[in-house]
């Protein structure tokens, strides 16, 4: 069984805290794994909990206060899911690992798209950076 943070190490790493080396699994499950989508939407509202609190203490109508959390809510969540990609590899980094690794559905579709490009225009050379491409053949397919 995978070790899991604590309550204190889970807020704090939802505020962007490291966690230690012997939850690098968990980590890694944690930003890659099934429901990684989710799980970042929910440890992205973590950090505006006490905005929400503070919009509730308002004085005013309930309904006015909850309209505010309700749009700084919404607000949060679309950042959250616009940057998700930034934040995975950042935190990834942080913790010691590639950051470029995917969630395990994105890596398949990356792998899927590879193997139908290749299956149509075959498989192209790569080059290091800062090289050109030569102008060599490249196999295709005329089966189509």
């Amino acid at each position: 069984m995978t070790k899991r943070p604590n309550v204190g190490q889970w807020i704090a790493y939802a505020f962007g805290r490291r966690l230690p080396d012997d939850l690098r699994e968990w980590v890694r499950n944690d930003l890659t794994g099934r429901h990684a989508f989710s799980r970042h939407l929910v440890r992205g509202m973590v950090p505006f909990v006490p905005i929400f609190v503070v919009f509730m203490l308002f004085p005013g109508p309930w309904w006015l206060r909850a309209q505010m959390v309700a749009l700084g809510l919404s607000l949060a969540l679309i950042y959250s899911a616009a940057y998700m990609g930034q934040n995975r590899r950042h935190r990834l980094e942080k913790h010691g690992l590639d950051p470029e690794l995917r969630p395990v559905r994105q890596q398949q579709e990356k792998d899927d798209d590879q193997k139908r490009y290749e299956a149509i225009y075959g498989t192209v050379r790569r080059t290091s950076p800062g090289q050109l491409p030569s102008r060599g053949r490249v196999e295709r397919r005329l089966d189509r």
